[in-house]
């Protein structure tokens, strides 16, 4: 099949066959088809849309791609959970252990920071030796002996991913639902998933802002997931603001460490976790009931058994035998630490989180460019939920910086984020609601 026919079909907003899409997926593969068609059909995907079917035989076809990771020989079923991306998301760090403590498999293929949100790799790579891309010995023999691994996506796992998106990064095509849709579980499909659990954020700090949007991304995602074989739910969360009280790798690592030793009751990011944690338990037939998962997430939690898997997972994939139990000892910390003060008296009401992560972003915490370095040391922490009370000059955030000029430059910018009110505000419950 002509690459430039298949092409022209959908620029005239015709449907796709099964036969064509893997045609046409082979050929970006193999590199037989040019970079400008590779272009021109993400245009016309971008313009003209896709339906259900092509966007199940683009996703399956990209998966095809590459390796098909296969975990039957664990006998324990396969689950995952896929995030959009926000500021202060570590849940990944806490949420494979809790339900790997219950006996189920997580294989996560987790990625590194995009925009103005953190990377999970960017995260564990903060934590000295901790291999992201480890050989197949080292990853089968945690996955078998331990039950998750937080890795990053091999060349060979969905490749001709990797090829369109590097196009869609530079045709403005980044925002097609059906392109994204693809991307996503393609990869997610090729770590041989039998459930997962998607996290599509919205709000300020969301690359989908608007609730409407990030609905429409997750039902997309839902109905191909499961077109494809995988049992899949997603949940729609609340990226208005921080989820976690840090944001930046090495902060976010050790916030995690404090959340499984039992530190962070009560707060959003537990009610994340704990909800995410008991679809997997109830989609791995662990928990009978949403309310049951929620149960048994915390009890692992409180028993430290999610601690213990989580301190084992790191030293199996190169981390310190005793990471958990001394991490200062193995962080780098950053040398200039400045309170960020509440600019008058009042409840906050507001923050401007997209510029929250990318205050971490200027400080040294994400890049600019895709070859930048990062600084794991920088970043915020102790940041104050929305609803908090606070007195004109007191604490709001801290900011961890390699020299005191970004130290002082970064805390006035936070403090320009925050909307301050005189009254209190109603703030959102994190998890709005769940699809599928």
């Amino acid at each position: 099949m002509l690459p430039q026919e298949i092409i022209r079909r959908k620029r005239d907003g015709h449907a796709l066959s099964e036969a064509q899409i893997r045609a046409f997926i082979k050929g970006l593969t193999n590199e037989s088809i040019s970079e400008g068609q590779v272009a021109a059909f993400a245009m016309a995907t971008f313009f003209r849309g896709m339906d259900r079917d092509e966007v199940i035989a683009l996703t399956l076809a990209m998966r095809d791609s590459g390796d098909v990771l296969n975990w039957s020989e664990t006998g324990k079923p396969i689950v995952d959970k896929h995030s959009t991306g926000g500021v202060g998301d570590n849940v990944s760090l806490m949420l494979a252990p809790i339900v790997a403590s219950w006996g189920l498999t997580v294989p996560m293929i987790s990625g590194r920071g995009l925009g103005h949100t953190g990377g999970t790799l960017d995260k564990l790579q903060s934590i000295p030796g901790y291999q992201v891309m480890p050989g197949t010995d080292v990853l089968r023999k945690a996955i078998k002996e331990i039950g998750c691994a937080i890795i990053g996506q091999t060349a060979d796992l969905a490749p001709a991913d990797k090829r369109l998106y590097a196009v869609r990064d530079v045709t403005a095509t980044v925002e097609s639902i059906p392109l994204i849709t693809a991307s996503i579980l393609s990869k997610k499909l090729a770590a041989g998933l039998q459930s997962l659990v998607l996290d599509v954020k919205f709000g300020n700090g969301a690359f989908m802002q608007e609730l409407g949007d990030a609905e429409a991304l997750a039902q997309s995602l839902v109905e191909v997931a499961n077109g494809a074989g995988v049992k899949t739910s997603a949940m729609l969360t609340d990226m208005n603001e921080p989820l976690a009280d840090a944001a930046g790798n090495a902060l976010e690592v050790i916030h995690a460490i404090d959340f499984l030793q039992g530190k962070k009751q009560g707060t959003r990011i537990e009610t994340v976790t704990f909800a995410f944690a008991a679809e997997m338990l109830l989609q791995g037939g662990v928990a009978e009931t949403l309310e049951d998962g929620v149960e048994k997430a915390r009890k692992s939690v409180s028993s430290g058994r999610a601690l213990d898997t989580f301190a084992r997972m790191v030293h199996a994939l190169g981390g310190p035998q005793d990471f958990v139990a001394h991490p200062q000892d193995h962080m780098f910390r950053a040398p200039f630490i400045t309170a960020v003060t509440a600019p008058l008296s009042g409840y906050l009401s507001a923050c401007d989180t997209r510029g929250l992560g990318l205050a971490v972003v200027e400080l040294g915490g994400g890049r600019m460019r895709a070859s930048d370095d990062i600084d794991p040391r920088v970043g915020l922490d102790r940041i104050l939920p929305l609803g908090t009370r606070v007195e004109k000059g007191e604490p709001i955030a801290y900011v961890h910086a390699a020299d005191q000029e970004s130290a002082d430059r970064v805390a006035a910018r936070v403090a320009s984020l925050y909307t301050l009110s005189d009254v209190p505000v109603l703030t959102r419950p994190p998890v709005l609601k769940t699809i599928g």
